[in-house]
């Protein structure tokens, strides 16, 4: 599979580290704030998108069966209708530009293109994500639990709460009736019995950790998802890039891009109809 890597910060060169040695090609990179370094895999990298008319500096993003992104919450939107334009699909990676979403949707659909999107494309995340709903599900009969949580990242992460934490909230709100509203900032006072408070600290060199809490006057239960390292990020991207274009191994010689828009939450359910025992 080629890959264009849209965005070469820490995210992008594990994801190019993870490419090659799942036998995948890199065939552009492009970073415009990125420092003028060497890539791994011996691409040139690229300040801005090359010129479709000019074919010989194009060549490597023409090349590409996808493109993974993971930049900027400004920038993304543009580098979406840049890739749509051009039919090739789009694995985002980026936080902090669902606001847009429905905007980005309609571009997707009217240019006939694909976009896998997701806060976090971890496995382990994903399926905390399904353990978190069910467990808010279990837990919303029983009063005598409130229900809350916490966010952890290190201090250069630019947006908060996390795309993660929003995806959590969102997940355990649509399954409890007595929690409404979701409670980000600060609390100078107690929270309304509806609002389920979920706060960030920013900290060190944390990768993620995700914590949701049932806390009654007898006990606790916590359910928490610690990120060791961003391997597992990359790893996921990859695999979301694999399903979106329906790439099954290298022997195959034509691809098939899944057309639309699409999460993570999709290539999970693949993965759990699948028959296959995972190794």
């Amino acid at each position: 599979m080629n890959i264009a890597l849209i965005g070469y910060g820490k995210m992008g060169r594990l994801i190019e580290q993870e490419a090659l040695n799942r036998g995948h090609r890199i065939t552009a990179v492009i970073d415009p704030y990125a420092a003028p370094v060497e890539t791994r895999s011996g691409v040139p990298l690229e300040r801005v998108f090359p010129d479709p008319a000019e074919a010989e500096n194009a060549e490597g993003l023409t090349k590409a069966d996808v493109a993974i992104e993971f930049t900027r919450p400004d920038k993304t939107v543009e580098n979406i209708k840049t890739l749509s334009r051009r039919k090739l699909p789009v694995v985002a990676g980026t936080t902090g530009w669902y606001d847009r979403l429905e905007e980005v949707t309609k571009i997707i659909t009217d240019s006939h293109a694909s976009l896998l999107w997701s806060s976090n494309f971890s496995l382990g995340v994903n399926l905390f994500y399904r353990i978190a709903a069910y467990a808010a599900a279990v837990m919303d009969p029983f009063k005598e639990y409130d229900v809350g949580g916490l966010e952890t990242h290190h201090n250069k992460k630019a947006d908060s709460p996390s795309g993660t934490a929003k995806t959590l909230v969102e997940q355990v709100l649509a399954r409890m009736t007595r929690k409404t509203q979701a409670v980000w900032d600060t609390l100078n006072r107690p929270p309304r019995p509806e609002e389920l408070h979920f706060p960030s600290l920013r900290i060190g060199s944390v990768p993620g950790i995700h914590s949701l809490f049932f806390d009654s006057p007898a006990d606790t239960i916590e359910i928490t998802h610690t990120a060791r390292n961003r391997e597992g990020f990359a790893l996921g991207a990859l695999q979301a890039a694999e399903w979106l274009v329906s790439y099954t191994g290298p022997e195959q010689d034509t691809l098939s891009p899944r057309l639309g828009v699409f999460t993570m939450d999709d290539v999970l359910k693949d993965i759990l109809a699948s028959p296959s025992p995972r190794g």
